[in-house]
């Protein structure tokens, strides 16, 4: 580890919420289990040369496999890290996430947390702890060590030795030590000035609904309209390379201009691995920002998504929410 000036952390809360780090065997295949945290002391006490920070523990009900991971589940482990903080006295908290879902979790909870003062890592393992040549006891191990010798407030991700900005990166590869990866995306914003207050962690947050639809050859307006009708107030659109669609096609361009009619705040995002929304610099784009459609920049897929679960859930009016998706909040498009 880099050595910093952060404070070292002094109270861990660990929020075990299930994933691979501690499934079983079952009857199916692998399931999330409890007792995780008897099998951790077991596991640090055998350690003796693993400096970690003191640290409790709470498992999240109910365990779940990350595949099964939903908005709600968002809320409830945002609760818990303010609890932790807020009521325990906890000045970090450590996240056990299953990997499948994990950046767009660490993505959300960058969003949720805004101005909490503590430190919020995220890690899991692509092997379940004790199986041969698991990764699971370096990662928790790893990701504590690390806590100890001081992290920034904010939200991290930890994985095999490395410390990931979770509205930079994103899950690349289902097998391995590496699953995940910064992306190399350009075309950032400008920093937002201040955080609106309904945004901070404090304030209450309500349920979003938002939607994530890749562009494909093909697509027609028919399945915009069915996102549309069913009541979306956000839409995230993975675009072609710097945010072209189809822009030849009326009846498309017109669902998007109806969905801004219909006040869904949609934002563009590349579907490449490396490189940004522009919207201008192609016909193709500019078409689409004409009727309504707003640059995600550099933004992944997972940032977007949480960004505007944030945004729309804290009651801001469609005009302000506009407005902050192209703006700077927690470095997703920096």
């Amino acid at each position: 580890m880099i050595a910093n000036s952060f404070p070292a952390a002094q109270h861990v809360m660990v929020l075990y919420t299930g994933g691979t780090i501690g499934m079983q065997a079952s009857a199916n295949g692998l399931a999330p289990a409890s007792g995780f945290e008897a099998r951790m002391r077991e596991y640090l006490y055998s350690q003796p040369d693993l400096v970690v920070p003191p640290w409790r523990f709470r498992e999240m009900s109910p365990l779940i496999d990350s595949a099964n991971m939903t908005p709600v589940y968002w809320q409830q482990l945002r609760e818990a890290v303010v609890d932790a903080v807020e009521v325990q006295g906890c000045d970090s908290v450590l996240i056990l996430h299953g990997t499948d879902t994990l950046a767009y979790s660490a993505a959300a909870m960058s969003f949720q947390l805004l101005g909490l003062q503590a430190r919020v890592c995220f890690t899991g393992s692509m092997l379940p702890a004790g199986v041969a040549d698991s990764d699971a006891w370096e990662n928790l191990g790893g990701a504590l060590v690390a806590l100890g010798q001081g992290l920034a407030p904010g939200v991290h991700l930890y994985f095999h030795g490395e410390l990931l900005d979770p509205t930079r990166c994103a899950k690349v590869r289902s097998f391995g030590r590496h699953p995940f990866k910064r992306l190399q995306r350009q075309g950032g914003g400008v920093k937002a000035s201040s955080i609106p207050s309904p945004l901070n962690y404090n304030q209450p947050k309500h349920l979003a609904n938002v939607a994530v639809l890749p562009l494909f050859p093909g697509i027609s307006a028919g399945v915009l309209n069915g996102l549309i009708d069913s009541g979306i107030q956000g839409m995230v659109l993975e675009c072609y390379g710097s945010g072209t669609g189809p822009s030849d096609n009326p009846e498309f361009l017109a669902s998007l201009g109806r969905a801004q009619d219909n006040g869904v705040v949609v934002v563009a995002v590349t579907q490449c691995h490396e490189g940004g929304v522009e919207l201008d610099v192609y016909e193709a784009g500019s078409r689409l920002r004409g009727v309504g459609m707003l640059s995600g920049g550099g933004m992944t897929r997972e940032a977007a998504l949480g960004k505007l679960h944030a945004l729309l859930g804290s009651g801001l009016d469609t005009q302000e929410v506009r407005r902050l998706v192209e703006l700077d909040l927690c470095g997703e498009l920096s």
